[in-house]
């Protein structure tokens, strides 16, 4: 597998059922990290994951430490749209993880601020009413970026 994908507190079903299917189609493993903002009995999860919760690798954590603790010597990427550099503009490695924030609030401030360093954003229009990017589309932005430069590995 060449990349995880990491939501932190995930609110809404439609978005992490369209992850389920990146994750599926790239051989992505999702991590999600709870409290989920939905049950995982939600109809419109799974009507959006359709059939790819069979083929998803998906874990879940009681918080984000947990996650750490268990990789802690991976490489992480935090997206925020306060991040210096460009998604674009880092070095992904195999089996980075790309870590993502809830639709409301994005990422913990104060998780943003200890890894400052290692924080990218996707570039949009700096105008007040365009704030971001829908979650499923920046997961597959960023994704698709980093498979890219791992030559799109055990993608056919």
């Amino acid at each position: 597998m060449a990349v995880n994908i990491v939501l932190v507190e995930p609110e809404i079903p439609h978005n992490t059922g369209n992850i389920i299917r990146t994750a599926a189609n790239t051989g992505a493993t999702l991590h999600l990290v709870r409290p989920l903002g939905f049950s995982l009995d939600d109809k419109h999860l799974k009507r959006c994951g359709l059939d790819y919760w069979d083929i998803a690798n998906i874990q879940f954590y009681d918080s984000f430490e947990e996650l750490q603790e268990k990789y802690p010597d991976a490489q992480y990427f935090y997206s925020t749209t306060s991040g210096k550099k460009n998604h674009t503009e880092v070095k992904y490695e195999d089996n980075c993880f790309l870590v993502f924030g809830k639709e409301t609030k994005g990422l913990p401030k104060d998780l943003i601020e200890k890894n400052i360093e290692h924080c990218i954003r996707i570039p949009m229009r700096g105008i007040e009413k365009a704030r971001c990017l829908n979650l499923s589309n920046s997961v597959a932005i960023v994704v698709y970026e980093a498979m890219r430069q791992l030559d799109f590995k055990d993608l056919v």
